[in-house]
């Protein structure tokens, strides 16, 4: 009787520690699953960004006109500006979301080294040409778009 009290108490045992270890499964998935819907909405968008950019500038450089002078700094400023709201954006769902000027700083930081990198890359593509102007059209638009977006979540975080 001794041995199947013993038995029977070992088997439930087993059984409780099975059913831990699901338990922690489903939290360790329902974990993966925030994640990844983290990701998708907010890291994702990036990557894509950046795609789209490093194709656009696989194509030859739009001409200017002379009713639009300096149009292409315009648009990398404006791009940029984006690219660098992006990143704040999803800065703010990392850990560092609790560091403002540290997420300010790696949003401007990696928008503009992201633009840095597509002025080196234009340099090997025919027909287009790296220009230092361009560089700092981007580092100047990623400095705004942060300012701006920071500006904006603020007001809303306050009002």
């Amino acid at each position: 009787m001794r041995c199947a009290a013993f038995r029977n108490h070992s088997t439930y045992e087993k059984y409780a520690s099975r059913l831990q270890n699901l338990h922690a499964l489903n939290l360790n998935f329902e974990f993966i699953k925030i994640q990844l819907k983290k990701f998708l909405f907010y890291w994702f968008p990036i990557i894509i960004y950046c795609l789209i950019i490093f194709i656009q500038s696989s194509y030859p450089s739009i001409k200017t006109t002379p009713e639009l002078p300096h149009i292409d700094k315009m648009l990398h400023f404006v791009a940029y500006a984006l690219l660098g709201t992006l990143f704040l954006r999803a800065f703010k769902t990392s850990r560092i979301k609790n560091n403002v000027k540290l997420m300010l700083i790696l949003s401007v930081l990696c928008s503009s080294l992201y633009g840095i990198s597509d002025e080196i890359h234009q340099y090997f593509v025919p027909y287009r040409s790296a220009d230092l102007m361009d560089i700092l059209a981007d580092i100047l638009g990623s400095i705004m778009g942060v300012y701006i977006y920071q500006a904006i979540a603020g007001k809303i975080s306050a009002g």
